[in-house]
């Protein structure tokens, strides 16, 4: 996982979907905690980035992070912000929630984790 690679194909995809520059660096900062994320909690896991949009769906990016970590044991007390495992603010998940759309998150002990973020364009 290069979380500054992932960052700037987010951005560029962003950009490519019709996002202002602040909308594609808030996307870009989206990526930047989905990633680090992965790397801190599972070390391995992959970030997809997807275009959506067409005559009877939303136009917008689609960021789908994925990985085979050790889960999240309580997915409220995480979303609410400001508990972390690690020792950090606790603010990614809770901060990426807050950024989005939509906003999916599947998970559990030892099952490893699946978020999916949708930003749509106004």
């Amino acid at each position: 996982m290069d979380i500054v690679t992932a960052r700037q194909h987010g951005r560029e995809l962003a950009l490519q979907s019709g996002f202002s520059e602040t909308e594609s660096t808030l996307i870009a900062t989206i990526i930047s905690e989905l990633a680090r994320n992965i790397v801190l909690y599972a070390q391995t896991g992959e970030i997809v980035l997807q275009k959506s949009g067409g005559t009877d769906k939303p136009r917008g990016v689609v960021i789908v992070s994925r990985d085979n970590g050790p889960g999240i044991p309580d997915v409220q007390r995480a979303l609410v912000g400001g508990y972390s495992t690690s020792g950090g603010l606790g603010m990614g998940l809770s901060g990426v929630r807050r950024m989005v759309d939509e906003f999916y998150i599947d998970t559990g002990v030892g099952k490893g984790t699946t978020v999916t973020a949708k930003k749509w364009l106004q």
